[in-house]
């Protein structure tokens, strides 16, 4: 029998595929989000993005991203974009928590651009499945101002042939996602590390 006790976890990232978003900077180059908040009913992606990010300034104005999902050994370049922020200048509360500005997040990350075929952010060449979308519609809920929620439609998917059964499937013996899991990096299976900013 579970014994289970009331708890005020203070975050509340209970495991969820790590996301990296592209979105296209007013300058034509493209900004890489890490993010933690998604999923995904038929072609459409909800994804959650915190207000004030580079990210979702960028989808505001234009609507279209790519949604580079990075395989489990890929950790370490996604945590080398942990505390980086395409924000210039650094937003007072990123600053207090570790965050610096950084223009060319693709170098951060060693990560190789990859032309999309339908939007204009580019895609992460090392990501074992690229999902291209168009933004239909953004809300900032009156319940949580510091958050928004972002429905995306998949218009492109792009899959390593490794992972792919055919064009139809991707193989779930073969994929292995990066899962965000309260602030350590998972695969499915051991853990992989942990975020600068876990306190466990």
């Amino acid at each position: 029998m579970i014994s289970h006790i009331t708890i005020h976890p203070k975050i509340l990232y209970y495991g969820a595929p790590v996301v990296l978003l592209s979105t296209e900077n007013a300058d034509g180059s493209t900004n890489i989000s890490p993010i933690s908040s998604s999923w995904a009913l038929g072609s459409f992606v909800i994804l959650g993005l915190g207000v004030g990010s580079q990210g979702l300034e960028n989808l505001k104005e234009r609507p279209a991203c790519v949604i580079n999902l990075p395989d489990a050994a890929m950790w370490r370049q996604v945590e080398a974009l942990a505390s980086l922020t395409g924000k210039n200048p650094v937003p007072a509360y990123k600053e207090e928590i570790g965050f610096r500005y950084e223009k060319d997040k693709f170098a951060a990350g060693s990560f190789t651009r990859a032309a999309s075929k339908s939007v204009r952010p580019e895609r992460i060449a090392e990501c074992p499945l690229q999902l291209e979308v168009e933004v239909r519609h953004i809300r900032i809920p009156e319940y949580a101002e510091s958050f928004a929620i972002v429905e995306t439609e998949v218009v492109q998917v792009h899959a390593d042939e490794r992972i792919a059964i055919g064009d139809r499937y991707v193989d779930p013996k073969a994929w292995n996602p990066l899962i965000y899991n309260f602030r350590h990096y998972f695969g499915l299976g051991e853990e992989k590390g942990k975020t600068y900013r876990s306190e466990t």
